[in-house]
């Protein structure tokens, strides 16, 4: 699990702190990027069958992540902005995959640009983080 640990240079602790993460957790944070990526590879070159699967590992590990980091507010909020993120692309992508992204949802509104939803979720947990958690802990060490 990610943690906040003292750093030591050649046997002396630094007056500063330091973010580390463990090498079988850096492990999935770096496969969920694989994941990632054959999913909107595969939106770009038109695969419907492998880019909906791929939604399911990519949305997955980005909950695993957002779960593992969820004690530092600051990772926790910068996690879930990714996971809205990923839910609205892949929704979009699904709309488009499945050709009902220019169909009227309500009142004008395209079934695409319900993926506004989640994107703006994304921007109000990061707007809560740097406009009102991070000012009023900035001594916080996990405060990026």
């Amino acid at each position: 699990m990610s943690g906040i640990q003292d750093i030591s240079i050649k046997g002396t602790t630094a007056d500063s702190k330091q973010y580390a993460t463990p090498l079988r957790f850096r492990k999935i944070e770096n496969l969920h990027i694989v994941f990632w990526l054959f999913k909107d590879l595969s939106w770009c070159m038109l695969w419907r069958p492998l880019g909906m699967i791929m939604i399911i590992p990519t949305l997955y590990f980005a909950i695993l992540i957002t779960v593992r980091t969820k004690k530092l507010v600051s990772e926790l909020c910068h996690n879930l902005a990714i996971v809205f993120w990923i839910t609205a692309n892949a929704y979009w992508m699904t709309t488009e995959f499945f050709h009902f992204e220019g169909k009227i949802a309500y009142a004008g509104i395209t079934y695409k640009h319900l993926a506004i939803i989640p994107f703006l979720l994304g921007i109000l947990i990061l707007t809560y983080y740097y406009i009102w958690w991070k000012p009023r802990n900035n001594e916080t060490i996990e405060t990026m």
